[in-house]
C-alpha cells in the first residue's frame, strides 16, 4: 500500500468520521447499505458517494431553471432551486459539524431534498397535488425519493440511484407524522435522523432569510417596514452597532446574513440543550425521541414565526407573485390535462411508464421534472401554435 493509500483510503475516512462523530451521529461504515449491493468505493465513504451521485443527476443540474419565489427568468440575481439547494447545504452542513452529525449525510440529503420540486416554485407543486389527488397527490419530498429511485436513468444494472437507507430516509421522513404507504419501507414508528432534522429547519432558514433579500431587491420588501418585525430590528440594531455607517443595499446585505447568523447559532446551542433533556446519547435515543430534537429556542422561534407572517402578508401575497401563481395554474393544469388526455403527447419514456404505473403519475413524472422554460415552451407548442419556431 502507498502512502497516499493509507492516508485517503475509505477505511482510513471511515475511521476519522467515527472519531468525528458525536455518539448521536450517524457513521457512513454502519449505513445499512443500498436496496442492490454493490462493492464499497475504495476512496470514498457512502454518504460521499451518494452526495456525488446526486450532483451528477440529470434533475439537479434542472434545479437552475426552476423557480424558487420569482421565476427563473425573471433575473438572473434573484435565487433559483439550485442555489437554494446550495444554500441549504451550506447552512446544514455548518449545523451538522458543530452537533457532531454527518456532514456527508446532510449535505447528500440537502442536495437532494428539492429534487422533486415541480416548475415555477410551490404553486406548481400544489396544482400538482390538486390534479393528483385521486391518484395518490403529489409531494415534492416523495417525488425527489421517486428521482432518485426510479426515474434517474444512469447505470445499466438498476433504476435511479441505488443511494443508501439513510440519504432515502431522511429524504421522505420530511414531516410528521409518517403514514401512508410512502413510509413503510422506512419504519414510520422511528424518529429521524438528526441529520434530516437539521436539514429540515436549514431549509426553513435559508428559504425565509434569502426570500427577504429577494423581497428587497425585486422592490416588493420594505426594509423600513421590516423594522416592525422583532427579528429583523434586532439584527439591525446590532449590524448598525458595529457599522453604524452602513446604509442601503450594504446594510441589507449585513442584515440577511445577521439573521442567517442568528437562526444558525440559536438553532446550535438550543438542539445541544435539546440533547442533553431528552438524555440522547446514542442513536438509538435519536430513534426513540417523541419530539424533535433540532429546534431553535421558544423566543426565537416566535421571532422567526414573526417573520414569515410578515413575509406571507407584504411578498407571498404580492401581486406580481400572485401573477405568477397564476401562470403556475394555468400551465401547469392545461398541460396535465392535455397530457392525460392525448398520451401520444408524452416523450417515449413516459409513455412506458404510464403502463406500469399510471398515465396520471407518469404525467405529473414529466411535468413535474421540468424547467420554468421548458414547461413555458410545451405551453406555446399545445395551446398557442401561432408562436414562431415550433
Amino acid at each position: 500500500m502507498t502512502s497516499f493509500e493509507a492516508l485517503h483510503d475509505r477505511v482510513r475516512l471511515e475511521a476519522d468520521e467515527r472519531r468525528s462523530l458525536a455518539p448521536w451521529g450517524m457513521p457512513s461504515a454502519d449505513s445499512e447499505g443500498r436496496r442492490i449491493h454493490e462493492e464499497r468505493d475504495p476512496f470514498r465513504t457512502e454518504f460521499q458517494r451518494d452526495r456525488d451521485r446526486v450532483i451528477h443527476t440529470t434533475a439537479f443540474r434542472r434545479l437552475i431553471g426552476k423557480t424558487q419565489v420569482f421565476v427563473s427568468s425573471t433575473g438572473d440575481h434573484f435565487r433559483t432551486r439550485l442555489t437554494h439547494s446550495l444554500e441549504v447545504s451550506q447552512v446544514a452542513r455548518s449545523v451538522a459539524r458543530s452537533l457532531g452529525a454527518n456532514p456527508e449525510l446532510t449535505e447528500a440529503v440537502a442536495l437532494a431534498h428539492d429534487l422533486g420540486h415541480a416548475p415555477f416554485g410551490h404553486p406548481g407543486g400544489d396544482v400538482l397535488d390538486e390534479l393528483m389527488a385521486a391518484h395518490g397527490g403529489f409531494e415534492h419530498n416523495h417525488q425527489s425519493l421517486r428521482i432518485l429511485d426510479v426515474l434517474e436513468q444512469r447505470y445499466p444494472d438498476f433504476d435511479g440511484l441505488n443511494l443508501t437507507y439513510e440519504v432515502r430516509e431522511c429524504i421522505v421522513k420530511h414531516k410528521r407524522p409518517f403514514e401512508g404507504p410512502a413510509y413503510a419501507p422506512y419504519r414510520p414508528e422511528e424518529a429521524p435522523l438528526l441529520e434530516a432534522q437539521i436539514v429540515d429547519m436549514a431549509d426553513g432558514i435559508a428559504y425565509n432569510s434569502h426570500d427577504l433579500d429577494d423581497g428587497i431587491h425585486a422592490g416588493i420588501l420594505d426594509p423600513e417596514g421590516l423594522k416592525d418585525t422583532k427579528l429583523w430590528s434586532d439584527v439591525r440594531a446590532s449590524v448598525l452597532d458595529r457599522w453604524p455607517s452602513l446604509a442601503g443595499r450594504d446594510l441589507v446585505r449585513r442584515i440577511v446574513a445577521g439573521v442567517i447568523d442568528h437562526l444558525v447559532k440559536d438553532l446550535v446551542r438550543t438542539t445541544a440543550a435539546n440533547l442533553e433533556a431528552q438524555g440522547i446519547r446514542n442513536l438509538a435515543d435519536v430513534r426513540r425521541a417523541s419530539v424533535p430534537l433540532v429546534t431553535l429556542s421558544p423566543a426565537v422561534a416566535r421571532a422567526e414565526a414573526e417573520l414569515k407572517a410578515y413575509l406571507f402578508e407584504h411578498f407571498y401575497t404580492h401581486h406580481r407573485v400572485a401573477r405568477m401563481r397564476h401562470r403556475a395554474r394555468v400551465f401547469v393544469s392545461a398541460l396535465f390535462e392535455a397530457y392525460v388526455k392525448t398520451p401520444i403527447l408524452l416523450p417515449t419514456r413516459f409513455r412506458d411508464l404510464a403502463a406500469t404505473d399510471g398515465i396520471h403519475r407518469a404525467v405529473a413524472d414529466y411535468i413535474s421534472g421540468m424547467t420554468d422554460a421548458y414547461a413555458s415552451e410545451q405551453y406555446a407548442k399545445l395551446f398557442r401554435p401561432e408562436a414562431p419556431g415550433l
